[in-house]
């Protein structure tokens, strides 16, 4: 099993059960949090279909389930990728894989799956779906032949049988997985959950059990066109992407300065991997003496809950080198160790050349496994004193980096405090400055300081020394964290009055405007030209603060129906509540899809006093539009919306006469590519323009500028002068700016909106519904609309 070997029994078995919830049917692969990967025919066997049914069962089919700690744990599970099995002889099938997405995340105890290359003579250990240790079997891979791999296993313990198929084969650290059992050829003639497959001579099947190489299950998700999911894959080693010779493939994956994930180069053959044979070079040259690398491998397998031999030996270097590439947080784990390992203690100068390495491998992790527990249960204290506290420092000190989602948030909740600290560790630098040849400070010991400066008493502290460990340990120069410590310092002394924002329910009452910005009442003059009759609404307000709060603001007039200019007094007045230290708060008004084509902007708010003049609300605030109407036809459209804004990039898309078929932008939405994009620049007749906005909302695009005045595409020059696709995060300032430049420039004739829907819109669940409730009441409550207009124009606040 080689120097290193894996201690404490089986590693966390994932089963697939069968109708019942309570055998497993066969086994499977976690290879990520939300995703679990085994064969077609397991599926099939659990759903009581024929198992190689070669139909990719559908929303209508039986609910799947998929067990995790022996079937302790249940969780629901759905057909995200299906690659049906396919017979190609006497003897064995191809294809045969299925992609599950989990209802919900894998529990704690379960982790991805670490994916390494199938090669001849490995060998291989399973265990059966059901999880339990003594069900292990283990076997040799004798033949490698195309996409299937033969393995064989002696005849002593147990074998591979009923049960195994979908599951992981191991290899003997433990630590990595090269390829799925997949049949098993035998007298039975089954395969391994049960299926009809070869009839040759028992005497010449006798244990022999085929399996799916990781480089076959890659490549086949690849043609199936899931490079997503195998960007989600963890991987050992670096390794070729979908064809010959390509770079950077489809599913590329493993964060800023990475390489090794999904579609980078791995070198011209499989068998040679140059980021292993130079870290293998460097650690022969770190640890040449065989006591020195015997003690630093007993504490780092010691950290990682690996168990070694005391008996003095050492591994190989290339064994280290191989558990540096497989295991999370090995060599940062390592490298804590070899700081201080230099001549007379001193950090030794190959540390700085492997710690390069380490940007390179995927999963390494910034921090050893002892600063990532220090970290967590630091944050952890700050978080019960001040949950808006890490989010608040990290978007200061980060400004310029896209965050990862834990953070985007007002609060970070505790369960999320390991996904921060993990999305900041895939930034090895803040994008600051350095003294000249010395490393780059890690954006984590960016955000940290601004925390630590913050915090203030034993936590800030605690944090500023963990901060000069780690920049120790990589090398960082002291000037460069001290220039982030002394910003952090004036950042937290300056007390900066929390931001708030306005949130507005604006619901149509009487006549209904219909689809579209040219049917329906004049809404600037709010009536009716078929009836007379003015155009109102019911207006409710929310203050959202920066600490995550909400608060349900009372009006003067209640739910009373009020004219376009009553509510946009309301608003007004609504908004001078939440100004602070002459902060101008923003303003999200969220409407229904025909509120979508409405001149908000453009209402006039009326005037405080008598000396200052009424201004339109656009004018005034930065204000944008959202439609939560959309989620309820569509489901995943939240989910949508995250994972676009979670992109952390401006990523455009124009829609300009080069897209006129609804077909061909869905298209460009959708995909690997597509479902990165986060805003939509929407020109064109009107008619077309709502087509395409309300179909890029239903994709989840939460940004999408355009100008409701323009009659076609020759007017899309009209919106450059706000340079509609400049930086995104500074659009609404840009927009809000327009409006007020147009107010006495003849030449700026658009008349630009804007939805903006980003995570922080929304108060909880309640302002995600089109129907809405007040979040301090103890119950969802609907007020009668009051009987008579509210006498006064102004409708002041109470």
């Amino acid at each position: 099993m080689g120097w290193f070997h894996r201690g404490g029994g089986a590693p966390p078995v994932v089963a697939v059960l069968d109708r019942g919830g309570q055998q497993a049917v066969g086994a499977a692969a976690l290879i990520s949090p939300r995703r679990v990967l085994t064969c077609a025919h397991v599926v099939n066997d659990a759903l009581g279909l024929p198992l190689l049914s070669e139909t990719q069962p559908g929303p209508e089919s039986e609910p799947l389930h998929v067990g995790f700690a022996r079937r302790t744990v249940c969780v629901g599970a759905r057909v995200e990728v299906w690659v049906p099995p396919q017979r190609t002889g006497p003897g064995a099938w191809q294809g045969d894989l299925c992609v599950l997405s989990l209802a919900e995340p894998a529990p704690d105890g379960a982790r991805p799956v670490v994916w390494t290359d199938m090669a001849e003579g490995q060998p291989l250990r399973a265990w059966h779906g059901c999880g339990d240790p003594i069900t292990f079997a283990d076997a040799t891979l004798k033949l490698l032949d195309g996409h299937l791999g033969y393995l064989d296993g002696v005849l002593a313990g147990a074998a591979i049988g009923p049960g195994f198929s979908g599951g992981p084969l191991w290899t003997p650290s433990g630590d990595s997985v090269a390829g799925l059992v997949v049949g098993q050829l035998g007298q039975s003639a089954r395969s391994s959950s049960g299926s009809a497959g070869f009839a040759g001579h028992p005497g010449q099947t006798l244990r022999r059990t085929w399996a799916l190489s990781w480089q076959a299950v890659r490549d086949q998700l690849y043609a199936a066109g899931a490079g997503a999911v195998v960007a989600d894959c963890r991987t050992a080693l670096p390794h070729p992407g979908p064809g010959p010779g390509t770079v950077g493939g489809p599913g590329t994956s493993g964060g800023p300065g990475t390489v090794g994930g999904p579609g980078t180069v791995g070198g011209t053959h499989p068998s040679y991997d140059p980021l292993r044979a130079e870290l293998t070079l460097l650690l022969g040259a770190l640890l040449a003496n065989p006591f020195e690398r015997a003690r630093h491998a007993q504490r780092l397998a010691a950290q990682l809950g690996i168990a070694v031999p005391q008996d003095g030996s050492a591994p190989a270097v290339e064994e280290l080198a191989d558990v540096l590439l497989s295991r999370p947080r090995a060599l940062p784990t390592l490298s804590e160790t070899l700081a201080a390992s230099g001549p007379y203690g001193a950090r030794p100068e190959q540390l700085t050349a492997l710690l390069g390495l380490g940007r390179r491998v995927e999963g390494a992790g910034l921090l050893s496994h002892d600063e990532y527990a220090f970290l967590y249960a630091q944050l952890g204290q700050v978080v019960v004193a001040d949950a808006t506290l890490p989010p608040r420092a990290a978007q200061e000190a980060l400004r310029y980096l896209p965050l990862p989602s834990a953070l985007c948030t007002a609060r970070l909740e505790e369960a999320r405090i390991g996904p921060a600290i993990e999305g900041l560790e895939a930034y090895h630098q803040d994008g600051g400055t350095v003294p000249e040849g010395t490393p780059f400070v890690p954006a984590i010991v960016h955000a940290v300081e601004f925390v630590a400066a913050a915090a203030e008493g034993p936590a800030g502290r605690a944090l500023r020394s963990w901060s000069d460990r780690v920049c120790e340990r990589l090398g960082v120069h002291p000037v460069a964290r001290d220039q982030r410590r002394a910003d952090a310092a004036h950042w937290a002394g300056s007390r900066a009055a929390p931001v708030t924002r306005l949130l507005v329910q604006l619901t149509r009452v009487g006549p209904h405007a219909g689809p579209g910005p040219h049917t329906g009442p004049d809404l600037r003059t709010g009536s009716d030209p078929r009836t007379g009759s003015a155009a109102r609404f019911r207006c409710r307000l929310w203050q959202r603060h920066a600490d995550g709060s909400a608060h349900r603001l009372e009006t003067g007039p209640g739910d009373t129906p009020l004219t376009p200019e009553e509510v946009a007094t309301v608003i007004r007045e609504g908004a001078e509540r939440s100004v602070g230290d002459g902060q101008v708060p923003s303003v999200d008004v969220q409407v229904d899809r025909d509120g979508l084509h409405l001149p908000i902007d453009e209402w006039d708010a009326g005037s405080p006093n008598p000396f200052v003049p009424g201004l339109p609300l656009g004018v005034s605030f930065p204000l944008t539009l959202r439609c939560p109407e959309m989620t309820g036809y569509v489901p995943d459209r939240t989910k949508w919306q995250e994972h676009r804004w979670s992109d952390g990039h401006g990523r455009l898309l124009v829609i300009d006469e080069h897209l006129t078929d609804k077909r061909k932008v869905a298209t460009k939405l959708s995909g690997e590519s597509g479902s990165r994009i986060n805003q939509v620049v929407l020109h064109g007749p009107p008619e077309l323009r709502a087509q395409f906005l309300e179909l890029c909302l239903a994709l989840g695009v939460p940004v999408v500028l355009w100008d409701r005045e323009a009659e076609g595409h020759e007017h899309a020059h009209r919106l450059t002068p706000l340079t509609p696709t400049g930086a995104p995060h500074q659009l609404p300032e840009r927009v809000r700016e327009f409006r007020a430049q147009s107010l006495d420039r003849a030449d700026l004739v658009a008349r630009p909106s804007l939805v903006w829907e980003d995570p922080m819109g929304t108060v909880g669940e309640e302002l995600g519904r089109v129907r809405l409730t007040d979040p301090d009441e103890a119950a969802p409550h609907e007020p009668e609309p009051h009987p008579h207009p509210h006498p006064h124009q102004g409708a002041a606040l109470s």
